[in-house]
């Protein structure tokens, strides 16, 4: 079964003459997510697999090269992330779990500055092997104004020679005994037949479930693999033969075929701005359908699904409940330039419903303002108790989000509130003025602060813009000083007379005192 033997349930498959399923989604409720995260968190994961250094080089482009037709990149900064099987172990980090990554880098600075990454994201390195005359594998991508202009490989896809096979192994073994396994096959040389017959004989020893990332187009090399994560085009190269992307019928019968075929228990097949298909080898499909946010950059997200999938099944969920979690945090990853992790915080406000997403804390946001940065995005950002939301409110959102490309709202917190405007304020709780706020389509994220002034949110976030109403004096504004001498500027927008909140509670009191309804 997928769920260890320390698993809350276990995926029961139904019958072959089942009708197909083709329905909503099957998320667990709040209770049931808690518990699968808190699971997660005594998890022990090994990912195996294809390590890759993923490098940005981000700027603007003002101008054609005069040696050819392509555009001029000024770079404006430089920054590495983890790519491949090390961004599978950092989103399993991320979800709580103990994690140990095992694979190949080179004798080089790029595979030096993996194992540094890996340590920062709290991932065990002991399996990483450092090999002398193979290159750490490398991309390096061109990015100007959201976009990706240009990606450069260094690669070597020679087979893992045995001795290192054997080396990874015997560190892996070091270490805690896996609750679950993950390849993570990029076709870059080190998940070879040999590597894949001792981690299933290490599985079966250990009760431990395998999951796939997929790139060899013969499945068999993964037999023994409890679930197997391709996406369309690989499915495709698998089984010889083209799909129409909408005829989930056929995708759904070669997937089973396949896993039959292999010996997994299901084929989970990532479909982009589809969803997923979850088909069990033996039992009916069942569509997710992809949800909240379009499409933006997919890097990574086969990374994304294959580790929160493997680890909410090893935390005792049911198949489609871990691939309904693993398609929420796809989502939140495709939304984002690069190769990301998502929290758990995160998936849940996510599977909650759409909006609920942009209330974060400083942390969470402060990651949030580097991704929009990374994405050429200009940050603006106002601040302010927002009491029993108006229109006057509304205007200045309004205006501020046509200052930039990312509007944050910050707002005082109910204690805050109450020693600015005394104790029968605010009238709304710093949660439904938070949610209220985030439900503007204007408004990319909201954030509470405890402080009296933003000051130390503004440190945190720098914005390039700082927006307040116009019964403010530029020197009147708090973080006017960091901002400026950050490169930023601080605007001063029109309100709208009579309208605040004080004026809208002496109304209603008014208008209460007068025997009004």
């Amino acid at each position: 079964m997928f769920a260890s033997m320390r698993s809350r349930k276990r995926w029961k498959p139904a019958s072959l003459d089942s009708p197909a399923m083709d329905r909503q989604d099957e998320a667990p409720d709040e209770a049931s997510l808690a518990g699968i995260f808190r699971r997660a968190r005594e998890l022990t994961v090994w990912v195996v697999g294809d390590i890759m250094l993923d490098e940005y080089a981000i700027g603007d482009v003002a101008r054609i090269s005069p040696e050819a037709p392509i555009p001029v990149v000024r770079v404006q900064r430089l920054e590495d992330r983890l790519g491949g099987a090390a961004n599978v172990a950092r989103q399993v980090a991320t979800l709580g779990a103990r994690v140990s990554l095992a694979g190949l880098v080179g004798g080089d600075a790029a595979g030096d500055r993996v194992v540094e990454l890996c340590k920062d994201s709290g991932i065990d390195g002991r399996a990483l092997r450092h090999v002398a005359r193979r290159p750490t594998t490398r991309k390096l991508r061109g990015l100007a104004r959201n976009q990706q202009l240009v990606r450069l490989d260094w690669e070597d896809t020679t087979p893992c020679p045995v001795e290192e096979a054997e080396a990874i192994i015997e560190r892996l073994q070091q270490g805690p005994g896996p609750d679950v396994i993950i390849l993570s096959d990029y076709a870059k040389g080190v998940i070879t037949p040999g590597l894949v017959e001792r981690l299933r004989a290490i599985a079966a020893s250990a009760g431990a479930c395998i999951a796939v990332d997929p790139k060899q187009r013969d499945f068999s090399a993964y037999r023994g693999a409890r679930v197997v994560t391709p996406n369309v085009h690989e499915l495709e190269r698998a089984a010889g033969r083209v799909f129409d992307p909408d005829d989930t019928a056929s995708i759904a019968a070669c997937a089973q075929s396949l896993a039959l075929e292999v010996g997994a228990e299901a084929l989970v097949v990532t479909r982009g701005g589809r969803g997923m298909l979850v088909t069990p080898a033996h039992g009916p499909h069942h569509a997710i359908s992809a949800r909240g946010r379009s499409l933006f950059d997919p890097t990574g997200a086969g990374d994304t699904v294959v580790a929160v999938l493997a680890t909410m099944l090893a935390a005792g969920a049911t198949l489609v409940e871990a691939a309904t979690i693993a398609n929420a945090a796809a989502g939140i990853a495709v939304s984002r330039i690069g190769a990301v992790s998502v929290t758990p915080d995160e998936i849940v406000r996510f599977m909650r419903g759409e909006r609920t997403h942009k209330v974060m804390g400083t942390g969470e946001l402060a990651a949030a303002v580097d991704r929009w940065r990374l994405a050429g995005k200009r940050i603006v950002l106002t601040n302010g108790c927002f009491d029993l939301l108006h229109a006057g409110h509304l205007s200045l959102l309004h205006q501020a989000a046509q200052h930039g490309d990312v509007l944050i709202v910050a707002i005082n917190s109910d204690a805050s509130v109450r020693r600015l405007k005394g104790p029968e304020r605010p009238l709304v709780s710093e949660r439904e003025r938070a949610a209220m706020l985030a439900a503007l389509d204007c408004v990319d994220a909201v954030t509470v602060f405890v402080e009296d002034t933003p000051a130390e949110l503004l440190q945190a976030v720098r914005p390039d813009v700082l927006v307040k109403g116009q019964d403010y004096r530029a020197e009147q504004v708090v973080g006017r000083d960091l901002v400026e001498s950050s490169g930023g500027c601080v605007v001063l927008v029109p309100l709208v007379p009579g309208k605040s909140t004080t004026a809208l509670i002496d109304q209603i009191m008014q208008h209460g005192g007068n025997g009004g309804n």
